[in-house]
């Protein structure tokens, strides 16, 4: 995944280039020594030893190389055809985002319904972090950490960013505005934060299986399932795990039909080494299917919402809102892009449009050594009308390489905590 998203990011560099006139010398995926490689003309394509990255090597990119003044050289370009070339790559990777994003929704899509209403509370778990601030059942969230939330969607993941960081969270009560303060609790590997409140749905009863013990105890297509030994049921992975864990033992099933409750004892049988009570189970889902062009235009607002995202969180991690414990670097990617290309083409291909756009993003940020660094420098010597000595500039790459160095410290060492043999090794965890 990260060689397709390095490839597009030094295409756009390099179609960039080409198209003004510069020369490029070498057009190289990876760093450090050279594996293998052929030239054509005046280019070198190479892949190299270390997969972290790429680069574009054009005539007279650095006022350190030795330069003729012909203009085929990248200095020799005016400061719009260098800005050109700079930020082709990361175009590149935007528009790489946009368009696998429109293939994923025009394959069509099925969304849980309650991730685009309003989040009102229908479920508080007990010992949880809503529970100790005193969030009830029936209370609308309106705000996270001062910031609107308009929908679960919005609501799960403004939270999800802010593990073991206090947060404010606006509520509306019987038409009462208020603010408590929550401690959002990690959660999976990733640490993303949880409160402990869940929306007001429940798995419902596709079909009863002939013969099996949810026919003979009477369960009918359409009952709702609430809860389980009087444990909540939300999501249809929970009531199957829940079923799972009790073959040959009985349970209460907390049923809703007709709008009318009822509890049904039930026994699971024992199917392999997991219990089954013989029912097809969903969730109430909107089906998206759009065409060319609404994929398209879906795919612009889905990219422009995690972009702001993405910035809202780099701003969060600069004021310490954000654990850096929830950046992840490469080992983590390779073991995500695993688990989605198991999981079908499309959650990698999502997951592949996903981190696309943060490449895209992120080398657009104004650190010295990145495109959006170099873009930076030039942006300053046009507002100055002269360029920085080599001294000055010198001095502005060493700044930024340290914090990409510690930025790939920090990466890397959350990417070996994730690893349960790295982590035995760490006393401190």
């Amino acid at each position: 995944m990260l060689g397709v998203l390095i490839f597009v990011h030094e295409l756009g560099h390099f179609l960039m280039a080409r198209r003004l006139g510069v020369r490029v010398l070498k057009f190289s995926l990876g760093f450090g020594p050279v594996l293998f490689g052929i030239t054509r003309g005046d280019t070198e394509y190479c892949v190299s030893a270390i997969p972290l990255g790429g680069y574009v090597k054009m005539a007279g990119e650095n006022p350190d190389d030795p330069r003729t003044g012909r203009p085929d050289e990248f200095l020799s370009k005016t400061k719009w055809q260098r800005f050109l070339v700079l930020v082709m790559g990361p175009v590149m990777n935007l528009v790489l985002a946009v368009v696998v994003t429109a293939g994923v929704l025009m394959r069509g899509a099925e969304i849980p319904a309650f991730q685009s209403k309003p989040p009102v509370v229908g479920q508080v778990s007990d010992a949880s972090a809503a529970a100790k601030a005193g969030i009830r059942r029936g209370d609308r969230i309106t705000t996270v950490g001062g910031h609107d939330v308009n929908t679960w969607e919005q609501f799960l993941i403004a939270v999800g960013t802010r593990a073991n960081r206090e947060t404010p969270i606006g509520l509306l009560r019987d038409g009462k505005e208020m603010t408590v303060n929550v401690t959002p609790a990690p959660q999976t590997k990733f640490e993303v934060g949880d409160i402990g409140v869940l929306p007001d749905v429940h798995p419902h009863v596709i079909s009863v299986l002939p013969g099996s013990p949810a026919e003979k105890v009477g369960m009918k297509a359409g009952d709702v399932v609430l809860a389980v030994d009087g444990a909540p049921i939300t999501f249809p992975k929970e009531l199957i795990d829940a079923i799972s864990k009790k073959a040959n033992i009985p349970v209460t099933l907390s049923l809703a039909r007709d709008g009318v409750s009822q509890d049904l004892k039930i026994t699971p049988e024992l199917n392999g080494k997991n219990g089954r009570i013989g029912v097809n189970i969903g969730e109430d889902v909107t089906m998206i299917k759009p065409g060319p062009i609404d994929a398209i235009g879906m795919s612009l607002q889905r990219n422009y919402d995690s972009a702001k995202l993405i910035f809202q969180t780099v701003g969060q991690l600069i004021t310490r809102e954000t654990s850096t414990r929830q950046l992840m670097g490469p080992l983590a990617i390779a073991q995500l892009s695993g688990e989605s290309a198991h999981a079908g083409w499309i959650p990698l291909l999502s997951l592949m449009a996903s981190i696309s756009l943060n490449l895209g993003l992120l080398n657009l940020l104004p650190i010295p050594v990145l495109d959006g660094g170099h873009i930076f420098i030039m942006a300053l010597e046009g507002l100055a009308r002269r360029d920085f000595s080599t001294r000055v500039k010198e001095k502005m790459f060493l700044a930024g390489f340290a914090v990409l160095l510690m930025l790939m410290v920090t990466v890397i060492y959350n990417d070996l905590t994730r690893i349960p043999l790295f982590e035995k090794l760490m006393p401190w965890r």
